[in-house]
């Protein structure tokens, strides 16, 4: 018996609309928490690690929304992701009290961006959490430009749970660098390193499904 299912949205951004998939746990009645994910530069909410966890979250009893946002822009895929946080929000067939806000890659700048913002502008309407897997802390082998992308993670109230989820082989992720700008950052944030883990969350020798059940 499937413990959730799959049904497909359009969520209101402008005069466009973004497409989504809200993945539902079986006994939807019941839940109080949702997910927001969303992909990296390219690819879209079809991406195999993001339909993997929405689906174990659904399992585990969480509403998961992915969605996709083909825009490379920053500011505008946090104004999409926005769109989406609302949308959510609205949804009354579900009892929700907490969302967390997640992505991978660049869709993890926007997830803490957001999140960011919606903690300077309401004490009420804030993010439970952020999830970040593969935060690309710089570009490839750039470590000297890390600042601008991590003025939002510091940005994070304390009371905030943020957990990373990066390969240690991440080349747009170093980890001394990422444990450093932990240490500075207010947040009470979790590391999982995947050891020889590409950007990609690939690892030489291992499958596909046995790195996403380690992520899990």
């Amino acid at each position: 018996m499937d413990t959730f299912s799959e049904e497909k949205v359009k969520v209101q951004f402008g005069v466009k609309h973004l497409d989504a998939i809200l993945c539902v746990p079986t006994k939807a009645n019941d839940a109080h928490k949702a997910v927001i994910l969303t992909h990296g530069a390219g690819g879209d909410m079809h991406f195999k690690h993001l339909v993997s966890i929405a689906q174990a979250l659904a399992s585990s009893g969480l509403v998961c929304l992915r969605f996709t946002c083909k825009g490379l822009n920053l500011p505008y895929r946090v104004k999409a992701y926005k769109a989406v946080w609302e949308y959510l929000n609205t949804l009354e067939k579900f009892s929700i009290r907490h969302i967390f806000l997640g992505g991978r890659s660049m869709g993890s700048r926007a997830a803490v961006a957001l999140a960011r913002q919606l903690s300077e502008a309401s004490a009420e309407a804030v993010a439970a959490g952020v999830i970040c897997l593969s935060f690309p802390l710089h570009p490839p082998g750039q470590t000297q430009a890390h600042h601008q992308r991590s003025e939002d993670l510091r940005g994070l109230p304390a009371e905030m749970p943020v957990l990373f989820v990066s390969g240690t082989a991440d080349n747009m992720c170093d980890r001394a660098l990422l444990e450093k700008v932990v240490k500075d950052m207010k947040a009470t944030v979790d590391v999982l390193w995947l050891e020889g883990g590409s950007h990609g969350l690939a690892m030489r020798g291992r499958s596909e499904d046995s790195v996403l059940d380690e992520g899990r």
